[in-house]
């Protein structure tokens, strides 16, 4: 089994991108080229990472990861807050690899637990050439989605593996969706709005989920507002071909404890004729 260490290293290289701010309702507000290079030192025994946004340099060494990281085998990853509390930013950032190409996500949420920043990081390695999709629609997400889901835990124990199967369909002019959620032996099923670029998920008040449709085929989910005592997750999602997916996501509980982490690779396996 690969050491958190050795999937870490799947992500060494020059990465060339760009830095995309939203507003919270997915606003574009502005883009920064970006160059973030991780060179492995002492027989690749630490990391000196190297970020260069617009004109500002940052070096950073280490030789060891934080409380709040975990990695899958392919170099996947997140980062970010272990505990959400009264009166403190909360967030995190979910990294997805893909041969040449690296995605990240950063949500970020104020100490009111309003949804604050939102960063999409795209990434292709230096010498190479990105292939960029275009930005989703819910077009892009309707149909059957059969795949894999693995979770990991920060306390080590063994990671579980599963099949997941999602279904969306569209109904009344394209105004809602209906969405059915199943991880192993478990179904959730929900309806949404569809507003522009947004998906919202708020028939609970106490536990509003919001989807918004990015570039590059990308998806961020996560609530507009965190609250104690309810569970949550934030998630990233990248259609890296038409009926390829994968989706990283990151869960707390009601305690606010981050919990757990789950890559999910899906293929869509029907569309209906409404999305052709």
């Amino acid at each position: 089994m690969t050491s958190q260490w050795e999937a870490l290293l799947k992500n060494i290289g020059e990465w060339q991108g760009s830095f995309t701010r939203f507003s919270p309702q997915g606003e574009f507000l502005e883009e920064i080229k970006s160059t973030v290079s991780l060179e492995g030192l002492n027989n690749n025994q630490t990391i000196r990472q190297i970020v260069r946004l617009g004109e500002n340099e940052r070096v950073l060494e280490y030789s060891s990861l934080g409380k709040g990281v975990l990695f899958f085998e392919n170099g996947a990853f997140s980062q970010g807050s272990i505990q959400l509390g009264p009166f403190s930013e909360f967030g995190a950032e979910l990294g997805l690899i893909d041969e040449n190409r690296r995605l990240r996500l950063v949500q970020m949420f104020d100490q009111n637990g309003q949804l604050d920043k939102l960063t999409l990081i795209r990434e292709h390695l230096a010498g190479t050439q990105p292939q960029q999709r275009s930005p989703l629609t819910v077009n892009d997400l309707l149909g059957e989605w059969l795949g894999e889901a693995v979770t990991i835990y920060p306390d080590w124990r063994t990671p579980d593996s599963y099949p997941v199967k999602m279904q969306l369909q569209l109904h009344d002019n394209a105004e809602y969706i209906t969405q059915s959620l199943t991880f192993g032996e478990r179904t959730i099923t929900s309806t949404a709005t569809i507003k522009g670029s947004i998906i919202s998920f708020d028939q609970n008040p106490q536990n509003q989920v919001q989807v918004l449709l990015l570039p590059d085929g990308v998806s961020a989910t996560c609530p507009p507002k965190v609250q104690l005592r309810q569970p949550l997750f934030l998630e990233v999602g990248w259609l890296l071909q038409p009926n390829l997916r994968h989706r990283l996501i990151r869960s707390y509980n009601d305690k606010g404890e981050w919990i757990s982490l789950t890559l999910v690779v899906e293929r869509r396996v029907s569309i209906p004729t409404s999305a052709v």
